[in-house]
């Protein structure tokens, strides 16, 4: 491929996008930057502190349920508040909340702390999802979806390099650049975002008059059999992806790998993702969303499946190319089907409990992972994987048969916009 074509398919795949989305996409690249606290909280406290492995893990896990208690509530503030005003909130709170984790010395202090810490943290994202389907057109909302998970895992690979040499000098400096980075999010979505939230009875952007709106609830969402059969999927998708930084380093140091190999081989799957996320979209913009999570819950079930049969650095690897490339076409189509089943003024709940499923999988991966380990070995784990993938596969297929690209979508009670030959 010539450079000129290069240029053109860069420039094709971030055209056509408001200037807004450009803003939160800057604010998501900024906030995972300083993601400190999430990669280096069990080492911190084993090593810096001088705390248990056991004491560790209980850290993690109220940090990750305090994920789960907030999405809800973020969900509907979402909805009710706003969607920027949330977004202030809860980026505030972080800043605050990780600079004092870094001054805590108390035991009970440190899991108080790391469970506000976990709420705070988690509190946005229904909030900058529901934005990004406000400001932007039905038509491009995976490429957009796309992008910004793109600027995620960019952030993420560019920070666990800099957060692990800051951590060799000092913790707490880490602790206090995670707080100033997200604090700086706030300031930009101060700055430069407006509030994106509908408003009720208005046209909407693309010109069609809206049918009824009955009120929202977080009973409705969950009375919405299938955008809860979609987030049902979406833990069993989760709790398989959840076992690249659970379960298989736990296997790979059974198999005498030293946790260098492990984070060689854990490195593919950020650089495969920040090299060839956008070329992947591009080709898969326009092609039946069934099909893609369908074949991608196949791709990640059984690219863990795959991991029983690796012997070395090289093909485990190899494995994670497979998983990793399923999470290239899940991420984007999975939110984007989200949107599509979420009526215009419920995004913030359907959105916060999306985001459970993701919170809670990753409470329960670490139980899983251990449990299958401990008593039949790592290779039952990468068959359990491979069956929760053809499971999935086989429930997006039932779920998605009657989901046609020409209807309204009407998703507990409300109704959704009208799509017209949109994929996601």
């Amino acid at each position: 491929m010539s450079v000129a074509s290069l240029r053109r398919a860069a420039r094709e795949s971030v055209s056509g996008l408001p200037r807004e989305f450009w803003w939160l996409w800057t604010s998501t690249l900024i906030n995972r930057l300083g993601a400190f606290v999430a990669t280096f909280m069990t080492l911190y406290l084993t090593h810096d502190r001088g705390y248990s492995a056991s004491y560790a893990g209980l850290v993690v896990s109220l940090h990750g349920l305090g994920g789960v208690v907030s999405s809800l509530g973020a969900g509907v503030l979402t909805d009710r508040l706003g969607r920027r005003p949330t977004m202030m909130i809860a980026q505030t709170a972080t800043a605050f909340s990780v600079a004092l984790l870094g001054f805590m010395t108390d035991p009970a202090a440190i899991v108080a702390v790391a469970f506000l810490v976990g709420m705070a943290s988690n509190a946005s994202r229904p909030a900058v999802q529901a934005m990004m389907a406000d400001i932007v057109k039905p038509e491009d909302r995976m490429r957009a979806f796309s992008l910004n998970y793109w600027a995620i895992n960019l952030g993420f690979a560019v920070s666990s390099a800099g957060a692990g040499f800051i951590a060799q000098h000092s913790y707490l400096a880490g602790f206090l650049g995670e707080a100033a980075l997200t604090l700086a999010c706030a300031v930009l979505v101060f700055l430069k975002l407006p509030e994106s939230r509908p408003e009720r009875g208005a046209p909407l952007k693309e010109g069609r008059e809206r049918g009824p709106e009955p009120e929202v609830g977080l009973g409705t969402v969950f009375r919405d059999g299938r955008f809860m059969g979609v987030v049902g999927l979406s833990f069993l998708i989760s709790l398989i992806f959840q076992q690249g930084y659970v379960g298989l380093p736990v296997a790979m140091g059974a198999d005498g790998f030293s946790s260098a190999d492990f984070g060689l081989a854990i490195a593919v799957n950020g650089v495969l993702i920040v090299a060839v996320q956008i070329p992947v979209t591009r080709a898969i913009e326009h092609r039946d969303p069934r099909r893609l999570l369908i074949v991608s819950s196949l791709l990640a079930g059984y690219g863990f499946g795959l991991t029983a049969f690796a012997g070395s650095v090289g093909v485990y690897a190899l494995t994670i190319c497979v998983w990793t490339l399923a999470e290239i076409v899940n991420s984007p189509t999975q939110t984007g089907l989200v949107v599509r089943l979420s009526p215009v003024h419920g995004r913030g709940r359907y959105q916060g409990v999306y985001t459970m499923s993701w919170s809670v999988a990753a409470l329960v991966a670490p139980l899983m992972s251990g449990f299958v380990v401990d008593h039949f070995g790592a290779d039952w784990l990468w068959g359990a994987c491979a069956v929760l993938g053809s499971v999935a596969a086989a429930g997006y297929w039932l779920l998605m048969r009657g989901l046609g690209a020409e209807e309204d979508v009407v998703a507990g009670g409300g109704v959704a916009e009208r799509r017209t030959n949109v994929p996601a």
